[in-house]
């Protein structure tokens, strides 16, 4: 693990300060706002097991035949070790524990751990990759958690000790999973750091999606047949070729705060896909993230607030 005695600033020459990168990461949050709803759908004709399992495993035969059809070159030797962490966080500790955490709590409850996300993503970001966000970014990012968790926690029945740990330890994996991907997607590239991820991962992952093969699979309800195709093409592999390359070109810390918007897209696609109804005060709350969004990115990208000898 780099040390932060070696640390640089958020805005370095390599940091995009345009709309672009902003525009790949919403596009990436908005196809992940739809995974723990698609993760339900999938657990109602699957077990957590074979689920992880296999959209990791088809994600990965995907990711082998775009790898294959643009000819790319094998990652470096040097590489391996950051792809593995990059597999560990995003292709199966983050699905693995939040599938498991999903029998245990409720879709809503689950929303309120991923308000901790870009906390996660940006504190990984500064030992894994550099970076050095001074105390106005952290403020409004703290801000920002602290409004996203307290809107997803609003009427929650009793809690689930098991499941409260395993989506905290989900967190925690994915955002190390997320930096380590943004800082390997500077050289290599936003859609290749995660397909060399899932390929690398399908000896495990192939295997065990057989192991756990269902029974009677084609008995699975189209819901969970559509949910299992969503979390393995969409949330896998799609959102990352945009959520990557946006992390690499506008930085971790940065882009990251990204994800607080995430549990409201999520009550949107919740509302959309299974008929839940949407209140007034999500969109209040969705206004004032927003704002801490902005000044977030504001905060990251100057560099008198980023300088490492100011806060």
């Amino acid at each position: 693990m780099r040390g932060l005695a070696a640390a640089t600033p958020v805005l370095t020459r390599d940091v995009e300060t345009g709309l672009g990168p902003w525009r790949d990461g919403l596009a990436g949050i908005a196809i992940f706002s739809g995974s723990l709803v698609a993760t339900r759908l999938a657990l109602g004709g699957f077990e957590a097991f074979f689920l992880t399992a296999a959209r990791a495993a088809l994600a990965g035969l995907a990711a082998g035949l775009a790898l294959a059809a643009a000819d790319r070159r094998r990652p470096r030797a040097g590489d391996l070790a950051s792809l593995a962490l990059v597999a560990l966080g995003v292709v199966i500790g983050f699905p693995f524990l939040t599938a498991l955490a999903l029998q245990r709590v409720g879709a809503a409850h689950a929303t309120v751990f991923v308000g901790l996300l870009p906390l996660a993503t940006a504190l990984f970001g500064a030992l894994r990759a550099g970076e050095r966000p001074g105390r106005r970014f952290w403020l409004f990012s703290l801000l920002g958690s602290a409004v996203t968790v307290a809107f997803a926690a609003r009427g929650l029945g009793t809690a689930s000790l098991a499941g409260d740990g395993l989506m905290l330890a989900a967190i925690l994996v994915c955002g190390l999973g997320y930096a380590e991907g943004g800082r390997l997607a500077r050289r290599l590239g936003g859609w290749q750091v995660i397909a060399w991820a899932l390929v690398l991962s399908l000896p495990l992952s192939l295997p065990l999606m057989m192991l756990w093969w269902p029974a009677a699979p084609a008995e699975a309800p189209a819901s969970a047949l559509l949910g299992l195709a969503y979390v393995a093409l969409f949330s896998m592999l799609i959102g990352f070729v945009f959520w990557y390359r946006a992390l690499a070109r506008g930085g971790i810390a940065a882009i990251g705060q990204l994800q607080l918007l995430q549990p409201f897209l999520g009550l949107v696609a919740a509302a959309l896909i299974l008929g839940e109804r949407l209140e007034p005060a999500m969109f209040a709350a969705a206004a004032a993230v927003v704002a801490c969004v902005a000044a977030a990115r504001r905060s990251a990208l100057s560099p008198a607030r980023n300088s490492p000898d100011r806060g």
